[in-house]
């Protein structure tokens, strides 16, 4: 966890394939500890073919079966079809010419939000408003409180407390 923290929770990804990938695993997380989707990130990796949407996309219901037996990942049927219905809703929005990064930092007008270092909250107005806007677009398990988590896990925004090493961090690949 401490690794996660240091390295990742809070960096700006701007990359569309790994923005669609930390979205599906806090939709896994939904309901869970994020410890628990942390420790088998990689056994998702292995079972969703590396989050390759278009592979995704193609999973039908003998892969669907097969993932429910999987135990290197959380085998709740609807968060994997879920997953799958994802895949889709991202190609979609590909073959229509939205880059998924985009789409998703025009939420924060393209730049980090700083949180102000001491009370998280749950859920923003911001992130219902993304959470609505994906579900328009046909996503699930995006959730607003999900969207939030996400949204600090990506860095759009900075909630890390004023006395983290990694506030500053994050504020200064935040500006670049």
């Amino acid at each position: 966890m401490q690794a996660y923290h240091d390295r990742e929770w809070g960096v700006p990804v701007r990359d569309p394939r790994l923005l669609w990938e930390m979205l599906m695993l806090e939709g896994f997380q939904a309901g869970l500890s994020w410890r628990t989707i942390l420790h088998r990130r990689e056994g998702f990796r292995r079972a969703f073919d590396g989050f390759d949407p278009v592979r995704i996309a193609a999973f039908g219901p003998d892969r669907i079966d097969a993932l429910m037996q999987d135990p290197g990942i959380i085998r709740a049927r609807a968060k994997i079809e879920a997953t799958i219905g994802n895949a889709r809703a991202y190609l979609a929005m590909a073959a229509a010419g939205e880059d998924f990064a985009d789409f998703i930092w025009r939420h924060v007008d393209g730049r980090t939000i700083v949180g102000d270092g001491s009370a998280m909250p749950a859920s923003t107005p911001i992130s219902l408003a993304l959470s609505i806007a994906l579900k328009a677009k046909g996503f699930k398990f995006v959730g607003a409180v999900t969207v939030y988590a996400f949204m600090q896990a990506v860095g759009m925004v900075n909630d890390h407390a004023h006395d983290c090493p990694q506030r500053a961090t994050c504020m200064a690949l935040a500006v670049r």
